[in-house]
């Protein structure tokens, strides 16, 4: 018999913080700080990545996979539950974590694109209390958007879904597949229809499928190359123009602040005071009577 999805270890402990409501796809994460306690959890259709917050080590007990670990757990070891894995967990003294859910599809996807798997074929591997600098850095920058909370970076945010997936496939999968990194960047032709489709649509929630999918290319392909050819992220750029636009209309028209925000791609008059003090060092009011 199937278990039931469990949405966490206790009913009782509500995340602190959570993406749940926000816009990010393909990915859901929640912080959590529950007392000292014991519990399941199991998804039919998401591998999950827990990161271990605690500013102290944590002694405790997993049972996954028909594995049982049991040690201390300190600040940025990682367990993963693939999909359709029953995970019991007891943990001693007060914790503090991130759970980061991958849906299934969206992994196998990457798999097909950007590994050239087979995802039909795709198996990840249960493990508890593993180093990954790479996967920590990540859920680290996942844990601060969600500190932001309705930050509208969904760039961004597929950025690292997509980095976070394959680093999930490179460790955990059962066979270790070989990521083809293309160099030289992207052709003139195919940049420059990059660059024009971004300052067309500079006001509209730009994703990273909108512009890999222009190019018939993974998204991890295109993120890489991309920067190869520009130097930044295709994020950074678009906040850079994002900025510059900001600052002509600032000093050009008598509009409001929160239109122009708007109208650049800003979800909100502060959401634009932040990263534009962030670029230039001042906010869009200073620059303006500047």
């Amino acid at each position: 018999m199937k278990n039931p999805p469990v949405q966490q270890f206790d009913i009782n402990y509500s995340p602190r913080l959570s993406s749940q409501n926000q816009d990010w796809k393909n990915i859901l994460v929640q912080q959590f700080q529950p007392p000292a306690g014991e519990g399941n959890c199991y998804y039919d259709d998401e591998h999950t990545i827990f990161l271990s917050l605690a500013p102290r080590p944590i002694r405790m007990t997993q049972i996954q996979g028909g594995k049982t670990d049991i040690g201390l757990y300190g600040k940025g070891d990682i367990s993963i539950t693939p999909a359709k894995t029953q995970l019991f967990a007891r943990w001693e003294s007060d914790d503090r974590y991130l759970q980061i859910r991958l849906k299934s599809d969206f992994i196998q996807s990457v798999a097909r694109e950007t590994l050239e798997q087979d995802p039909d074929r795709l198996e990840l591997i249960p493990e508890c209390r593993i180093p990954n600098p790479q996967m920590e850095g990540i859920g680290i920058m996942l844990l601060t958007e969600l500190q932001q909370q309705h930050s509208g970076n969904r760039l961004y945010l597929d950025s690292l879904a997509n980095a976070l997936a394959v680093n999930l496939l490179r460790h955990s999968a059962t066979s270790k597949p070989q990521v083809r990194i293309y160099e030289g960047g992207l052709p003139m032709g195919q940049l420059q229809q990059i660059l024009n489709y971004i300052d067309a649509h500079l006001d509209l929630n730009i994703t990273l499928t909108d512009l890999a999918s222009l190019l018939n290319m993974s998204q991890f392909h295109f993120s890489h190359l991309f920067k190869q050819s520009i130097g930044v992220s295709p994020y950074q750029y678009l906040l850079g123009q994002r900025v510059e636009r900001a600052k002509r209309l600032l000093k050009q028209t008598d509009r409001l602040i929160v239109d122009i925000a708007l109208d650049c791609g800003f979800n909100s008059h502060s959401h634009l005071s932040k990263k534009f003090r962030e670029l230039t060092g001042m906010t869009p009011k200073a620059y303006r009577t500047n």
